[in-house]
């Protein structure tokens, strides 16, 4: 991967986690109702999402960052299969955008980080386009279900994080 992708991925995420923490606790207090009654299956996750103060979501996001930028740093020095595990994250990073999107369009409105979302649509896919220049199809596949496995894993753990250290 050219130096310019790598070094670009934490800003890229610190631009976009920047607009969900700004604004989710207070959208998620205002349209907490209004989505439990429109998706009751999602409850749960909407009363977990309604309870993770400004502060607490900032930590969870601060967790995410340290991980991204060790591994950011690890494709630096060369790291044993540093580039795959790069791409795993910048693909989870970029499907991302497209869940955030999703929401927006089901939600029939704003949600947070759709517009940094929007905005980073063309830097994902010249991304994605990179690494399609060094990554077969089905390797491109796995490593992004790796790496949303893994985003879903650690978003837990950073939730649980970021509540711990606010209470």
């Amino acid at each position: 991967m050219e130096l310019f992708w790598i070094i670009s991925f934490p800003l890229a995420f610190i631009i976009h986690d920047s607009e969900e923490i700004i604004v989710q606790h207070k959208w998620m207090l205002a349209h907490k109702e209004h989505i439990i009654q429109k998706f009751p299956r999602m409850t749960r996750i909407i009363i977990h999402l309604s309870s993770l103060s400004t502060k607490a979501f900032a930590i969870a996001v601060l967790e995410e960052l340290i991980l991204l930028l060790f591994a950011t740093t690890y494709v630096l020095i060369g790291g044993v299969y540093a580039t795959e595990l790069w791409i795993a994250l910048f693909m989870a990073f970029s499907i991302h955008f497209v869940v955030h999107i999703t929401q927006g369009v089901i939600v029939m409105g704003y949600v947070p980080g759709l517009a940094t979302s929007i905005l980073m649509l063309p830097y994902a896919y010249f991304g994605i386009n990179k690494i399609c220049e060094d990554v077969s199809g089905n390797k491109l596949i796995q490593l992004s279900v790796l790496g949303i496995i893994a985003m879903m894993v650690n978003l837990r753990i950073a939730h649980w994080v970021g509540k711990k250290f606010t209470h």
